[in-house]
């Protein structure tokens, strides 16, 4: 991809400025171009990979997604292209939008562009084309949605079928439906679990926020803008300090395929007015991400996307991933919605929050501690609240980073016998304090056995302790830490009970594990045993002195309820 000379004197951190932007959105249209039917309502990429929803909505999917991007950059040209693809479409090539079904996905990346751009390209289509249209779109207003975010696909389409005076009373209806729906999964600080459960990941930022948001803005509600803006407002605080110093979004989660999608919510602050950040701290974050997948394979030979991290990588794809999934990363340039001499575009460039100072920050809605280091640029997520086991292990790890990746080895787990499940997570807290922050959770090891965890952070050093309860004398339990990585040094210490990260439940009482582990990038961080002093009392208590003298104690317990299970007390030596 050929991007223009870096800008070091707007853009110190990435070089990047909205030229690049353009150029790399005017490579990815160009690339894709020569994939789409004759009739241009489908994009066929090249592959042998299909999602399970089939070759013809595969297809659907290219040209939606596609369409997403082309909205985004304001390209009459392109639009053009989409518009015949859309009157082909819609006259009988494009498969009905059913009930739970994928081109319920689709239609609403098309209402929305279609909505950004209307003077540009429905206004512009034959009566005849726009009543096709919008009778395909219709469907999607009554359409049945999977219980998560599926719900703001309807919403999507009503809005801008409402815009366009067609079925306006059912339009209304699957606004109401959709928004109302996505109250019972807002769970407070900016966050929404993804359907009924504790699923979190980026799913908040490119969907949950992302279309209420959008809709409220070009709907001109200032109701609704003050809601879901204000939410998006708050996320973003904790959501700003999810990136590392090289642009790396926090590998975890689902639909990592959609890679720089990332950072739509901290344009869309941006674009809404709804922001904590900085114009210059949102330009270099977003940028830094874009750059990150650019420089490291996202991009084949063709031009194209491809499906996966870095290159194609099957371990961050799920079933319904085909060969157009990535270009949902369209929605990574909403910023271009922007004008040129708005100030996210014109303002130099300020550190991101990974590069100003080490921090360590509790997010308590979806019970995380995210902790990063200036130094090495690296952020990692100790997760003490987030779960889906269809998709394990990208949400049921005790930890995840900036710099590694799940492993099939079972990294950052607690592996009680040959069972290194974690279901049934209940948060138990999490806090900031001494100097760093602790979090804490409980969750099921198959059938009876409990583990109660907390660990505490501080720079880059972690102690974990792990109180498994329920399992038989003699169970082995193992504990492993950060799965390995070229150019990162993962360490994993004993402190109790645990021999070679080998060790046994030791009757028939509660057994506790203490361990201390470390993921750096520094090439000569100070020895690990320095950074801290960890020791056990009679009373089960757990002491933790850090190198500058401040301590704390913590006593986990196992019991029915969830109050008390945890104590952290700052005031013990």
């Amino acid at each position: 991809m050929h991007l223009p000379p870096d800008d070091r004197t707007r853009s110190p951190h990435t070089g990047y400025t909205r030229a690049h932007w353009e150029a790399a959105a005017d490579a990815l249209l160009a690339a894709t171009e020569p994939y789409a039917t004759e009739d241009r309502a489908l994009y066929h990429f090249p592959g042998d990979r299909q999602s399970w929803s089939g070759r013809l909505s595969d297809g659907l999917e290219g040209y939606a997604r596609t369409l997403l991007l082309a909205a985004f950059r304001r390209d009459e040209t392109a639009l053009e292209r989409y518009a015949d693809g859309l009157a082909a479409g819609v006259s009988g090539v494009w498969p009905r939008v059913e009930d739970r079904s994928q081109p319920l996905v689709e239609a609403a990346s098309i209402a929305l562009a279609l909505r950004l751009t209307r003077p540009l390209l429905w206004d512009r289509l034959d009566d005849g084309v726009r009543q096709r249209a919008a009778a395909w779109l219709g469907d999607a207003v009554t359409a049945e949605a999977w219980p998560c975010n599926w719900e703001l696909f309807p919403v999507t389409v009503g809005g801008f079928l409402q815009e366009v005076g067609h079925e306006a009373e059912e339009s209304r209806k699957a606004i109401d439906r959709g928004l109302e729906r996505i109250e019972d999964w807002y769970v407070g600080g900016g966050w929404y679990t993804d359907g009924d459960g504790r699923k979190f990941d980026y799913y908040n930022g490119w969907a949950m926020h992302l279309y209420p948001v959008l809709h409220a803005w070009l709907a001109q509600d200032e109701r609704l803008s003050e809601l879901y803006g204000g939410r998006l407002s708050r996320h973003l605080e904790d959501y700003a300090r999810l990136f590392g110093a090289d642009g790396a979004p926090m590998h975890q989660g689902r639909s990592l395929t959609y890679r720089f999608a990332t950072t739509a919510p901290l344009w869309l602050g941006a674009l809404t007015g709804r922001t904590p950040l900085a114009p210059g701290e949102t330009r270099r974050l977003a940028s830094g991400a874009l750059k990150y997948f650019l420089e490291r394979g996202a991009v084949d030979e063709q031009g194209l996307l491809t499906l996966g991290w870095h290159g194609p990588d099957e371990a961050v794809l799920q079933g319904y991933s085909g060969p157009a999934s990535p270009y949902w990363a369209s929605k990574a340039f909403l910023g271009l919605l922007l004008p040129a001499d708005h100030e996210v575009w014109t303002a130099v460039e300020e550190p991101a929050p990974v590069e100003r100072a080490d921090a360590v920050t509790a997010v308590a809605a979806p019970n995380w501690l995210l902790q990063s280091t200036r130094s090495d640029g690296l952020v990692r997520l100790h997760n003490h609240g987030s779960e889906d086991v269809r998709y394990d292990p990208y949400y049921t790890r005790l930890a995840y980073s900036t710099v590694t990746e799940p492993s099939s080895s079972y990294d950052n787990s607690v592996i009680v016998g040959d069972d290194p499940s974690r279901s049934d997570i209940v948060p138990l807290g999490a806090g900031e304090g001494v100097g760093g922050g602790w979090v804490a959770s409980r969750h099921s090891v198959g059938d009876g056995t409990r583990v109660t965890s907390v660990v505490l952070a501080r720079g880059a050093v972690e102690v974990r302790a792990h109180l498994v309860a329920g399992a038989a004398p003699g169970t082995p339990v193992r504990i492993t830490g950060w799965a390995a990585r070229d150019g990162v040094r993962a360490e994993l210490r004993p402190v109790a009970r645990l021999d070679d990260d080998l060790a046994g439940v030791t009757d028939a009482e509660p057994t506790l594990f203490v361990a201390l582990a470390r993921l750096t990038a520094e090439p000569e961080p100070a020895p690990l045993d320095e950074s801290v002093t960890v020791r056990l009392d009679d009373d089960g208590g757990i002491h933790v002195r850090w190198n500058d003298g401040r301590a704390v104690r913590v006593r986990l317990t196992d019991g029915d309820g969830d109050a008390g299970c945890v104590r952290v007390d700052t005031a013990s030596g």
